[in-house]
């Protein structure tokens, strides 16, 4: 582990000083390898799947690891779409004079080497890579296990890629020990390593939190929630929350649980029933949603609960303060809307909520970094520093200063 990581770290100075219009040429063939290799891709992708029936994955787990060649030219375009943004190293953020004529300026530089843990989705392999590789960062890459021989593949193609450009390898690996004992080691690795993204389940985030040494930014659970308001246009309000729940159930900006006015309750609820049972969505309600519409029982655990799966909770308020009491009480800080004509309310909930995405009128399933126009993301962050949100190429730089002087001393 010591010796790949310094590896990593010395190939870090490699590509922390490597021009822009070449890190993008790189880019693209990358793109053009992905596509070309396709087959490959698939039929190392095909033997996770079986496994992964044979293991009892979750269909929404399944769903997250299944790639054709529609999702693998998805994921060469979004590495062409990182290629093709603007560079991130280098910008000037801030410049100045002081009084003693020192030329002070602050300009973004590559964090280093960066540690991204994931979990199920193989396509995350490509975007995190290639987020990294335009950033500056080398990247350290550890997918789960379910999806072990497709990243294994897509690494591959990238690492050939690499080679035939001249550059190390070692600018995007798979970490060489998969196993929990070679992430333990990993997030204590501070001389090699200079940040960890983990991306995934509970006890993922706990374990990293609890025991790294190497900082953290963490991509927790998305317990998101979505609220009618009783000034809500009807057609709307449904159309939103059925796409923030059924659009794609699996993913972390997918609603989970449905809050809604009381004083609309009696006409609206219906009206979302019929909606959702053509999803054929599981829903379970609060006591005062059962009283209305035919549903099962939502406990106090399913408030809690991040479903990942096409389930949802309902829960009736009395007005947007006992809305926003719910959602402080129960929300993982990831994504939060509010369906209202009310511009009050709209604004009352934008800033009395916390988390790193609030809406107005819209679905929760645009907390992404394609939707938000940065080409892909690394993760969506629930930390408040230093990233929070849809994590992309200018959240994986830090910064210095650089001062010119003429001779002054102090």
């Amino acid at each position: 582990m010591q010796k790949y990581l310094k590896e990593a770290k010395e190939a870090s100075a490699v590509l922390a000083t490597m021009r822009g219009d070449k890190k993008n040429r790189v880019l693209h063939k990358i793109a053009d390898a992905l596509e070309k290799n396709s087959a490959l891709i698939i039929e190392h992708n095909r033997f996770d799947m079986q496994e992964g029936e044979r293991n009892g994955l979750s269909s929404a787990l399944m769903d997250r690891l299944f790639l054709d060649e529609s999702r693998i030219a998805s994921m060469a375009q979004a590495v062409r779409e990182i290629a093709a943004l603007k560079e991130p190293v280098g910008r000037v953020l801030d410049g100045w004079v002081t009084d003693n004529g020192l030329r002070i300026e602050k300009v973004s530089i590559p964090i280093g080497v960066v540690g991204i843990i994931y979990e199920s989705r193989p396509n995350v392999t490509s975007d995190a890579a290639a987020l990294c590789f335009k950033s500056g960062n080398v990247a350290i890459l550890k997918g789960g296990k379910e999806a072990q021989q497709s990243n294994e593949a897509i690494a591959g193609i990238i690492q050939k890629t690499l080679e035939e450009e001249g550059l190390p390898k070692a600018l995007i690996s798979l970490l060489p020990d998969a196993s929990r004992e070679g992430v333990a080691k990993l997030i204590k690795m501070d001389e090699y390593v200079d940040l960890i993204i983990p991306r995934g389940g509970e006890a993922l985030i706990r374990f990293v939190n609890e025991n790294a040494t190497v900082p953290v930014v963490k991509h927790d659970k998305g317990l998101c929630h979505t609220y009618i308001h009783e000034k809500a246009d009807f057609d709307e309000a449904v159309k939103i929350a059925v796409n923030a729940k059924c659009q794609r159930p699996g993913v972390c900006n997918a609603m989970e649980t449905l809050v809604v006015d009381r004083a609309i309750a009696a006409d609206i609820l219906p009206m979302l029933k019929r909606a959702f049972d053509a999803e054929s969505t599981e829903i379970r309600g609060d006591d005062t949603t059962r009283k209305i519409i035919d549903v099962e029982t939502a406990t106090e655990e399913d408030f809690y609960t991040e479903y990942l799966a096409n389930i949802l909770s309902i829960r009736v308020v009395d007005g947007l303060d006992e809305a926003i009491a719910h959602i402080r009480k129960y929300g993982s800080g990831h994504s939060e809307a509010i369906v209202t004509d009310d511009h009050k309310a709209a604004e009352r909930f934008l800033n009395e909520i916390d988390a790193a995405c609030v809406y107005v009128n819209a679905s929760t399933r645009f907390t992404d970094g394609g939707a938000f126009g940065f080409g892909a993301e690394v993760g969506i962050s629930t930390n408040k520093l230093h990233a929070r949100g849809p994590m992309g190429i200018n959240d994986l730089t830090t910064y210095k200063y650089k001062i010119y002087g003429e001779g002054q001393i102090r």
